[in-house]
């Protein structure tokens, strides 16, 4: 049996979805993109995390999850391996980059300002 293919969303929906319903913002980029700029409310699991076998960060588990990268490639295949996985799990469209360029805030490491990298 084929596991099901993701849907996608975009940066909008995304953001809608994560302020109105229980789904998570899972970031699936490398730890250096991740402190230079992420949504203010993701969670963090870099996709070399993620196909070593890494298992979801508690704040993820058992919830919908809207994966984001810096511009959707690694975030699509994320969203595969985790659908596979038996998670609820849709790619944002365009990832962070869409998102910045969206208007939606981005935060560094420290809280301030970040930028996508």
């Amino acid at each position: 049996m084929t596991p099901p293919t993701p849907g996608r969303v975009t940066a909008r929906e995304a953001d809608r979805l994560a302020t109105a319903t229980d789904a998570v913002l899972l970031d699936v980029r490398e730890l250096p993109e991740w402190r230079a700029g992420h949504a203010p409310a993701a969670v963090h699991l870099p996709l070399s995390a993620l196909t070593a076998g890494a298992p979801l960060p508690a704040a993820a588990q058992a919830r919908p999850l809207l994966v984001v990268c810096r511009s959707g490639h690694r975030s699509q295949h994320a969203a595969e391996i985790l659908a596979a996985r038996g998670a609820h799990a849709v790619d944002v469209i365009g990832g962070m980059v869409d998102w910045a360029a969206a208007g939606l805030p981005v935060v560094d490491a420290h809280g301030g300002n970040g930028a996508v990298a």
